[in-house]
């Protein structure tokens, strides 16, 4: 099947009441995936080839998939664009004051 006829695979995001707070600590744990988090909380929605990370673009993917099946952020078609969002209200109404304070916290520490 020529690769313009493939259909690729519908993400998997989970649920508002099915977000693990350890699945969503581990995706926040490290760098890359942090300032991907942090540019979407200043930006309410971004384009996923322009985030200010330096890694391989297979690399970046790996970085949304643990966002997404964590729950931390959501992806959306637009024409042959891929955009992103946080997941903020859904994180806010599970886990109330967590992604502010990570944010916070990672924004002292550079």
């Amino acid at each position: 099947m020529p690769r313009a006829a493939r259909r690729r695979e519908a993400p998997h995001y989970p649920a508002t009441d099915d977000i693990d707070l350890l699945d969503v600590l581990h995706a926040l744990s490290d760098p890359t995936r942090m300032t991907i988090v942090e540019t979407l909380s200043d930006e309410p929605e971004r384009a996923c080839g322009t985030f200010p990370v330096d890694v391989a673009p297979s690399t970046l993917s790996h970085h949304f998939k643990v966002l997404r099946e964590a729950g931390v952020i959501r992806h959306r078609e637009e024409a042959n664009r891929r955009l992103t969002t946080l997941r903020a209200a859904d994180l806010e109404q599970r886990f109330p004051g967590l992604l502010p304070t990570v944010v916070a916290a990672y924004r002292t520490d550079r």
